[in-house]
């Protein structure tokens, strides 16, 4: 049985160079949970162990229709209500946390895949996971390298590019986490970071 794998199949979405450059990202189906506040806190870490345990359990229902992936990276959007979000404190970010899905992955299985891990694992959160269509299209994208402390220097790169090309943000800044925290130095962590254009 082979194995589906988006970030072979959707290669140049989860790839990027240290300059930025566009790209066109079309809708894609990703596994989604919204919050608010410091991506150090609980419920960030609580959001993200939910949204793991749902991508396992619809992965493990779909292998046995014959049907098996492999469980993407996480990413993220972030936003905030005020125009220089550099300056807004982070308790009051927003953010909703995703895993892409294969798009043979249909809203009824997740939803029943979803109650029946509630059930089984007993994670509230689960409750507040859905199936969502994400469309950027034009974006640009840069690869981050270090610490996510240090990206307002490569988001600015982002920002010279886009003033450049006489473009325009349109829609929320986006994060792809290739990195695990937890078992990379942080001068290694590599983050994609893309912001949707006009």
């Amino acid at each position: 049985m082979s194995k589906t794998d988006l970030t072979q199949l959707h290669k140049a979405l989860y790839t990027a160079q240290a300059q930025p450059a566009l790209i066109f990202v079309p809708a894609g189906h990703y596994i989604a949970i919204n919050g608010k506040g410091d991506p150090n806190g609980d419920l960030f870490a609580d959001s993200t162990q939910a949204l793991y345990t749902a991508a396992y359990s619809i992965k493990n229902v779909y292998k046995q229709s014959g049907q098996d992936f492999t469980v993407s990276k996480l990413e993220g959007t972030w936003w905030v209500t005020s125009d220089n979000y550099l300056e807004v404190p982070r308790d009051e970010w927003h953010w909703q946390l995703l895993i892409r899905m294969p798009d043979y992955v249909v809203s009824a299985v997740v939803q029943q895949t979803l109650k029946a891990a509630f059930l089984k694992k007993q994670l509230p959160l689960l409750q507040q996971v859905s199936l969502i269509t994400l469309a950027e299209g034009k974006s640009v994208q840069i690869m981050h390298t270090g610490p996510y402390s240090e990206e307002p220097a490569t988001l600015q790169l982002m920002e010279d590019f886009i003033k450049e090309e006489g473009l325009t943000r349109n829609g929320r800044h986006h994060e792809i986490y290739l990195s695990d925290p937890r078992k990379t130095a942080p001068a290694k962590m590599r983050t994609i970071l893309r912001q949707p254009v006009k």
